[in-house]
């Protein structure tokens, strides 16, 4: 599993994560939820091991990550995928774009020889790719640039690129806050199929009724800290923190 234990962090003077603990287990999705500022993106950050927490420590399989080498933790870095709130892709077509995270983990000879051609088609490469988007419903737009996509099959190509190299955890940031509701439901539905592969998901939204939806287990970041975390029935039915509940009751809360 990934572990994070008592985690805090800040931006000069100014404090996003206090003493935060969390952990994901393959096969589960853990929703993190609350408002904007209190530090949910930094925490995602900090998961992916993008950046090392000012204090506290990140486990991933029983391993501290920041205590490892810088090789060692590359290759812990390569278990997790990461999907952020806009997509970013390049100006090709959409195989290409999930095709990318197989090509940067390829050994350093066998991405300079092919530089000279294709990568798709061979090694399994193409057997990847289209699985990756049949998951997400686009495997009729294979050869399709993405120039020409709408901005939810765009989100949905990054969501297939992150899944194509099958990590062991994947990290979403808002990935459905500018989507009609056919794309999130059909991101919802791919996010349950990476489940049933094992993969763990921890997913950052706005969206209360996503979380519920989807979370098997879900925490409530407020200005203070992770207040709760717990079983997705709980934490919305009967939180044990009267800040949980004030927050999940609409009322304003930091």
């Amino acid at each position: 599993m990934i572990r994070v234990s008592n985690v805090s962090h800040s931006y000069g003077d100014e404090s996003v994560l206090n003493d935060v603990s969390i952990s994901v287990e393959p096969g589960e999705v853990v929703g993190i939820i609350g408002p904007s500022g209190v530090g949910k993106t930094t925490l995602l950050r900090i998961i992916a091991l993008f950046m090392q927490p000012e204090a506290g420590t990140v486990e991933l399989d029983d391993q501290a990550v920041w205590s490892a080498d810088e090789q060692e933790r590359l290759e812990l870095r390569r278990q997790i995928g990461m999907v952020f709130q806009e997509a970013s892709l390049f100006d090709a077509s959409v195989a290409r774009n999930v095709e990318y995270g197989l090509r940067i983990r390829q050994p350093w000879d066998e991405r300079i020889r092919d530089q000279l051609g294709s990568i798709v088609g061979r090694n399994g490469t193409l057997d990847a790719v289209t699985e990756a988007l049949d998951i997400v419903g686009l495997s009729d737009k294979i050869d399709q640039e993405v120039a020409s996509l709408s901005g939810g099959e765009a989100q949905r190509v990054s969501f297939a690129r992150a899944l194509a190299y099958d990590p062991t955890y994947l990290l979403l940031d808002e990935p459905t806050s500018d989507l009609d509701p056919r794309n999130t439901g059909l991101l919802e539905e791919a996010i349950r199929k990476a489940c049933e592969r094992d993969i763990g998901v921890v997913i950052a939204t706005h969206d209360m009724h996503q979380a519920k939806r989807i979370s098997d287990r879900v925490g409530v970041l407020l200005g203070d800290g992770l207040t709760e975390i717990g079983p997705t029935e709980a934490i919305f039915e009967g939180p044990a923190d009267e800040r949980t509940r004030k927050f999940i009751s609409g009322e304003l809360v930091y």
